[in-house]
């Protein structure tokens, strides 16, 4: 019997096998006050209309504007944003503004006004939130309505992911805990059989 190389994994690092999909940065705005915050965990739970989940920590800055104001922006980073990315993850914006902090240009969303980044982002999108009132105080999972997206052409264009050695700065971020992250990589086609 050959010998496996498979060991078990302990339930409370579970989660980590899973997780290494896009890192995302989600901005919210109420009235005057605006923050941006990293999260590791996000994926889109319908089509029509586009609706998708994000888990945001009950207890943070983020969820209380998120609350408050209805809606937050869900934005994709790339390689070049790699150090902003990591940075506005690791302090609370009760702290003050992280946009200011670290120098991140913003734009008004078309459609909610949420604070946009493209400068660095390979897409956006604002996302009106959809309150849970049976789950808003037990769970930190978020559900929301994509409202409005664009994504940077040199990445993303008719309906498609384009990644290639010269679109590098735009690939996606993968968080693998402790500000490590994993790049996407070149594309493979599979073949049916």
């Amino acid at each position: 019997m050959p010998s496996s190389h498979f060991q078990p994994v302990a339930l409370e690092h579970a989660s980590r096998l899973i997780n290494h999909g896009p890192t995302v940065l989600i901005t919210t705005r109420h009235g005057a006050v605006r923050n941006i915050m990293a999260a590791a965990w996000s994926m889109p739970v319908e089509f029509s209309p586009p609706r998708i989940s994000v888990v945001i920590d009950k207890h943070t800055y983020t969820r209380e504007l998120m609350q408050a104001s209805g809606g937050f922006g869900l934005l994709i980073p790339g390689v070049a944003f790699a150090d902003q990315t990591y940075a506005v993850g690791s302090v609370s914006g009760r702290e003050g503004d992280k946009f200011t902090r670290y120098g991140i240009a913003t734009l008004d969303g078309p459609v909610l006004g949420l604070p946009l980044v493209e400068t660095g982002m390979a897409a956006w999108m604002e996302c009106r939130w959809i309150p849970e009132k049976h789950t808003e105080d037990a769970y930190d999972t978020c559900f929301a309505e994509v409202v409005s997206a664009a994504a940077d052409s040199r990445i993303f264009a008719g309906g498609h992911w384009h990644i290639h050695a010269d679109n590098r700065d735009l690939h996606t971020l993968h968080h693998l805990g402790a500000g490590t992250f994993a790049v996407a990589g070149a594309p493979i086609r599979a073949q049916a059989r």
